[in-house]
């Protein structure tokens, strides 16, 4: 399910743990939005802005976590979560974690909170921060867990970036994050190791670069075969793949550029 990223027609009031780059994006869509926001923040130094817009900020987040009923941790790491949360009274609350994570975190961490009296909802952000509060961008949150947790509070999710709820598994969300971030890892990586071959090789780079973007976006559609979706018609004999993938090696040899990543591909491939 995908919601555009929408304003809520009566703000609700929320708590924000968590202030770096992408938590002080999220705070301030909120703030504009009318939302009530109370935020905290490890290092206070990074709350100014956000109280001269309009936000009470708590000394501790376990004041913080009594300010609203919903609570939405941003923060560096799933140790990070359970630090600040460790002197918090969740007893009704329902925690949205946006914390990236894996799944097995994202699933330890929802007992946790149940044990705790909270609900729980993870998210994984697909979006970086000049995305959020930008329709048009493109970005999204995929949320898992709770999916009380999620209607309930779907609108004012839905403020600073669309939603897209991917299952009741707490993990699911993590998953489906860690795996797109994965795939993106890679995509950079070849970008990079292309970017390598032709250095100073008196090709001109700035135009070689856009060569890259248009290829790999014309390519993108065939990604879908790998997660199940129709393969393209690939006329390619076994044959003729391996030795392109040969003079690949060869031509990064040639040039002094490292085969590790060529051949970690093959490898993945071997397994698809």
């Amino acid at each position: 399910m995908s919601d555009n990223t929408v304003a809520s027609a009566s703000p609700a009031p929320l708590t924000l743990l968590g202030l770096g780059s992408m938590g002080a994006a999220l705070a301030r869509t909120w703030l504009a939005a009318g939302h009530p926001l109370t935020v905290w923040n490890r290092s206070p130094g990074r709350t100014a802005e956000l109280a001269a817009a309009g936000a009470r900020v708590a000394a501790t987040a376990a004041e913080a976590v009594t300010a609203s009923p919903l609570v939405v941790t941003c923060l560096l790491d799933d140790a990070s979560v359970r630090a600040a949360l460790a002197e918090a009274d969740l007893t009704g609350k329902d925690l949205v974690d946006l914390t990236t994570s894996t799944p097995a975190e994202s699933r330890t961490r929802a007992a946790w909170a149940s044990e705790r009296g909270a609900r729980f909802l993870d998210g994984g952000i697909m979006a970086v921060p000049p995305m959020i509060g930008a329709p048009e961008a493109g970005g999204y949150v995929f949320y898992s867990g709770s999916r009380e947790v999620f209607d309930a509070h779907r609108a004012t999710l839905a403020v600073p970036v669309a939603t897209r709820y991917v299952g009741a598994d707490p993990g699911f969300a993590a998953l489906h994050d860690v795996a797109l971030l994965s795939a993106m890892t890679a995509m950079f990586a070849g970008a990079r190791h292309a970017a390598a071959l032709v250095a100073d090789s008196g090709i001109d780079r700035h135009e070689f670069g856009t060569l890259v973007a248009e290829w790999l976006t014309a390519m993108a559609p065939a990604t879908a075969a790998y997660a199940g979706g129709p393969a393209p018609d690939d006329p390619t004999s076994a044959a003729v793949a391996e030795a392109g993938d040969a003079a690949l090696l060869r031509t990064a040899e040639e040039q002094g550029v490292g085969t590790a990543l060529l051949l970690a591909s093959a490898g993945a491939m071997d397994g698809v």
